[in-house]
C-alpha cells in the first residue's frame, strides 16, 4: 500500500479548515500523511490549527516564519513529503470520501502519472453552484486557452516533480504554469469524469480577483511558457474569454 502525501497551505481560512481536514482524514484510503503548511504572520490562530494536528497522528504541521504564499508553501510541503504519491488540497476545500482511493486504483490500472477529476463548486454555504468536468490533456495546445484543471482534484506521482516542475511565485495562475510544464515535458494529465471533490469559490479569495488573473496570466506565457508580447498578448486575450465563458455558464 502506497504512502500518498497531502499537502495544505493555510492562511485565514479558519472558518473551513477542520471541515477539509475530516475529508483527508475521512478517506476511505488510510494510508495519508497530511502536511499543513502554516502561513500567517499573525500566529492568533495557530493554537486553533496545533490542536486540530492532535486529531491524528497522520497530521504533520509545519509554521512559516514568515508569509510566503501559497506557492512556496507547496513547494516546503512537497520537499518535505514522503509519500510515492502527492495530492493538494486548498483550506477551504472538501474531498468525497473515496477520492485517493478510487483516482490511485485509476492510476495504477491505466499507468498514468498524473489524474485530476471532475469537481462541483460551491460557495461560503456550501451550495451547489457550478459543475467542471474533467478532460484529459496530452499536448500542450489543448490547455493553452483554459486552465481547466482543479489543484485540489490532482493525485501526482511524486517522482515527476523535479525541481524545474515546483509552483512558481505567482499569487494566481501558478497551478496553471505547473501543468504547462509537465505537458510540455510529455507528462500526459489523465481526466477522471466522476466527481470526488467540492471547491468553493469565495469573492474575498485572491483567485476571485480579475485584474491579478490578469497579470498573472500574461506572466504564465511571457515569463514562463516563455512566449513574446504579441504571442503572449494573443493567450492572454483567449484565456480571459474563456475564463468569462465559464462564470457565466456558473
Amino acid at each position: 500500500m502506497n504512502l500518498v502525501s497531502v499537502i495544505i497551505p493555510y492562511y485565514k481560512k479558519k472558518k473551513y479548515i477542520l471541515s477539509t481536514i475530516k475529508s483527508v482524514l475521512g478517506q476511505t484510503y488510510k494510508k495519508l500523511e497530511l502536511i499543513i503548511i502554516f502561513d500567517e504572520t499573525n500566529k492568533d490562530n495557530l493554537e486553533y490549527i496545533s490542536s486540530i494536528c492532535k486529531l491524528d497522528k497522520r497530521i504533520k504541521l509545519i509554521i512559516n516564519k514568515k508569509n510566503l504564499g501559497a506557492s512556496k508553501s507547496r513547494n516546503i510541503g512537497i520537499k518535505k513529503s514522503k509519500g510515492k504519491y502527492i495530492a493538494f488540497i486548498d483550506a477551504d476545500d472538501l474531498w468525497f470520501k473515496s477520492k485517493i482511493e478510487y483516482q490511485l486504483n485509476f492510476m495504477k490500472k491505466n499507468n498514468a502519472k498524473v489524474t485530476h477529476t471532475s469537481y462541483e463548486i460551491i460557495d461560503k454555504n456550501n451550495k451547489k453552484i457550478g459543475f467542471r468536468k474533467a478532460k484529459s490533456f496530452f499536448i500542450i495546445n489543448d490547455l493553452l486557452t483554459s486552465c481547466d484543471i482543479g489543484l485540489s482534484t490532482i493525485l501526482l506521482e511524486k517522482k515527476i516533480l523535479k525541481k524545474k516542475f515546483y509552483f512558481p511565485e505567482l499569487k494566481t495562475k501558478e497551478d496553471f504554469v505547473l501543468w504547462l510544464k509537465l505537458i510540455s515535458n510529455n507528462t500526459n494529465i489523465i481526466g477522471i469524469k466522476r466527481k470526488m471533490v467540492k471547491w468553493r469559490k469565495l469573492n474575498s479569495s485572491l483567485s476571485s480577483s480579475t485584474l491579478q488573473k490578469i497579470i498573472d496570466g500574461f506572466r504564465v506565457y511571457y515569463k514562463y511558457m516563455d512566449f513574446n508580447f504579441i504571442k503572449s498578448t494573443y493567450y492572454l486575450i483567449l484565456l480571459s474569454f474563456n475564463f468569462m465563458r465559464k462564470r457565466v455558464n456558473d
